[in-house]
């Protein structure tokens, strides 16, 4: 099983939405979101998610943004209170996972949760510091969660030992995008290859975002479009397309367009990578020439990525 940890801003749940709305997410990829606002984007992309009856994993104690603090504001405080009621209703349906991240805070939301008739052992917990494994040894005793979600480290590797899922950050984040260009062609994963030798159930990563999470956005001087692909060698690289006229952040639209040139070039040349309806996309507005927005080029990358991620569980990416 895959779980891709998504950070729930708007275009990151726009792609999974979209994906589970054209039944093109696989049934064995389960997102874990880790939500950074009560939006209605959030809020529709779970409702869309018990539509299709496909399991999803939401965090119900974030670690960023305001989630948490406009969920648990009294009613009315924030403005969403029909907005609040449907997210409480939606997580209570069959194929919403509750999520935790193990922290200090955590002991007083897994009492509100499991009061809510959420036993322990239905539960996805996220456990990335060494320092909880003792408080998570204490919590979850012998109930162990239905997954346990840890990094590729010998300490938690050596003290999980059941219903683990390894987690890795297999985006190499650059601080500018105009970096992406020196270099260009790069490993991003082989999880896929060994999780299951080593005793996980299933493999995580940050799909082509990365684990760094900036509340403010920017416009860069930059454009860059980062594409995974299989390698010959059964592991996943990923190719990035970075624009030329990087000097200042005038005309984005153009930039866009010198490093779609490049990608598509790529892909007619060398032909390494399945079509998937995000990479079309990219594709058609290529041949329009039209221009989507940064939010929806990262929108589209990260459908080409977990729509990739299902070619590669149903064992046709690799013929």
């Amino acid at each position: 099983m895959y779980f891709p940890y998504i950070r729930g801003r708007q275009f990151d749940l726009l792609a999974l939405r979209d994906l589970v709305e054209k039944n093109l997410l696989h049934d064995h990829i389960v997102p874990i979101i880790e939500p950074v606002s009560l939006s209605s984007t959030l809020v529709s992309t779970i409702t869309q998610f018990n539509a299709r009856k496909h399991p999803l994993a939401i965090i119900r104690n974030p670690e960023v943004g305001s989630f948490s603090e406009e969920f648990g504001a009294l009613d009315g405080a924030t403005g969403n209170v029909s907005r609040k009621q449907d997210f409480a209703a939606e997580m209570l349906q069959p194929f919403m996972l509750q999520a935790l991240i193990m922290n200090n805070g955590l002991p007083g939301v897994l009492s509100a949760v499991t009061e809510s008739g959420i036993e322990k052992q239905d539960l996805v917990v996220v456990l990335n510091d060494r320092d909880m494994l003792k408080p998570y040894q204490s919590l979850f005793a012998p109930d162990a969660p239905r997954f346990t979600v840890i990094p590729d480290e010998g300490v938690f590797r050596r003290n999980i030992t059941t219903n683990k899922v390894l987690l890795t950050d297999s985006f190499q984040r650059q601080e500018r995008n105009a970096d992406y260009s020196q270099k260009e062609d790069e490993f991003f994963s082989d999880a896929h290859l060994y999780y299951r030798s080593e005793g996980y159930v299933g493999f995580a990563d940050y799909s082509i975002i990365g684990d760094s999470y900036n509340a403010a956005g920017f416009a860069p001087y930059a454009v860059a479009i980062h594409i995974v692909y299989p390698a010959i060698d059964k592991s996943l690289r990923v190719r990035h397309f970075v624009s030329d006229s990087n000097q200042d952040i005038n005309n984005p639209a153009q930039k866009f367009y010198q490093a779609l040139k490049k990608m598509v070039e790529w892909y007619e040349n060398e032909r390494v990578v399945p079509l998937t309806l995000g990479l079309k996309i990219l594709l058609d507005h290529y041949q329009a020439q039209t221009y989507p927005g940064l939010g929806s080029l990262k929108k589209l990358t990260i459908m080409h990525h977990l729509e990739l991620m299902g070619k590669l569980l149903d064992g046709g990416l690799f013929v």
